[in-house]
């Protein structure tokens, strides 16, 4: 497994971070036990979850799986750069209407005590914010990760779905404070999804924010069994969105003939091919999953390959694409 900084920050994480959504949703237990096992074996030691993964019906389940597994010994939590977020409701009642979705101080504190408890450990890595909530002001916010930074309960602070302007923002409040502030940004980027490259990524790179792109695959339609799709999975469940992009996604199979690689890798591959990159997310449902998308980290992209992924793919463009080049 290769390794990179996470952002500014002196922590070293794989450049695969494992998703852990499907815990306790898609994947049992027992599974999910074996994914992290085997995980950490092949050299990831970078875990994301959040605390209302499990579903509306379970919020916390993911993280209990974890802590679970943690729970086992081996070395398992202190072999792993531990990653969760907060921002949603985790319907509780005790909350009140304090339960609404957002960044307070209230919910920084009680969210992290949720986490930490479930997961069965007195600490996280880092602790980011799901989505900007622009009605709660920075000195709320900074001082509230002061408070959980000094305390020990979290190392780093991130940020998940936050537009350019709020990286700068962020970053501007945190250095007036004396505070290293964010460390990473949690966004969506793939093939299909390159928006990013206008200004969310720039920005990342200028403020040295590291960047974790969630859904690198596009819900699996990068996956390379969009356009035949086992009946019952969540392509043969999604024909509209598969026919948008048929033609793309043919030729892209193509492409990936050639190269005598999978569709999925080269698309994880390519997210890494970004500077301002630090690792994409594998969301694995299955060992099996988890064992391909480990040839990722290992393949170069040349070229010509690329620019043939820009023809498949084309980037946002813009009015002065020189202000966007890598």
């Amino acid at each position: 497994m290769k390794y990179t900084y996470l952002g500014r920050s002196g922590l070293k994480v794989s450049k695969l971070c494992l998703g852990t959504m499907n815990f306790g949703v898609h994947t049992d237990e027992k599974e999910a036990f074996r994914i992290m096992d085997a995980a950490l074996d092949a050299g990831i030691n970078f875990f994301d979850t959040a605390n209302g993964y499990g579903g509306r019906e379970n919020p916390g389940r993911t993280e209990e799986i974890i802590g679970r597994w943690f729970a086992q010994g081996g070395g398992r939590r202190e072999r792993v750069v531990l990653a969760t977020k907060f921002y949603g409701t985790m319907w509780d009642p005790l909350d009140g209407p304090n339960d609404e979705r957002g960044l307070s101080a209230y919910k920084l504190r009680r969210h992290l005590e949720g986490s930490l408890r479930r997961l069965q450990t007195d600490h996280v890595e880092l602790y980011q914010m799901h989505h900007v909530d622009r009605n709660v002001s920075w000195d709320e916010i900074w001082e509230a990760y002061s408070v959980a930074l000094y305390q020990g309960k979290i190392g780093y602070a991130g940020s998940s779905n936050f537009a350019g302007r709020d990286l700068v923002k962020a970053q501007y409040e945190a250095a007036k404070r004396n505070m290293l502030g964010l460390v990473s940004e949690q966004h969506k980027y793939s093939l299909l999804c390159r928006l990013p490259e206008l200004e969310v990524l720039p920005a990342a790179q200028e403020l040295g924010i590291g960047v974790i792109a969630w859904s690198p695959l596009d819900g699996g339609l990068l996956s390379g069994n969009a356009l035949r799709p086992v009946p019952g999975s969540r392509r043969a469940n999604d024909p509209e969105r598969t026919a948008k992009y048929r033609a793309q996604l043919e030729a892209f199979e193509k492409l990936a003939r050639e190269i005598g690689e999978s569709e999925a890798n080269i698309a994880l591959a390519w997210t890494l091919h970004h500077p301002a990159m630090t690792a994409p997310i594998i969301g694995p449902r299955t060992l099996e999953q988890l064992n391909s998308a480990l040839r990722a980290v290992e393949i170069e992209l040349d070229e010509e390959t690329l620019k043939r992924l820009d023809e498949i793919f084309p980037g946002p463009g813009g009015e002065a694409p020189q202000a966007y080049a890598w």
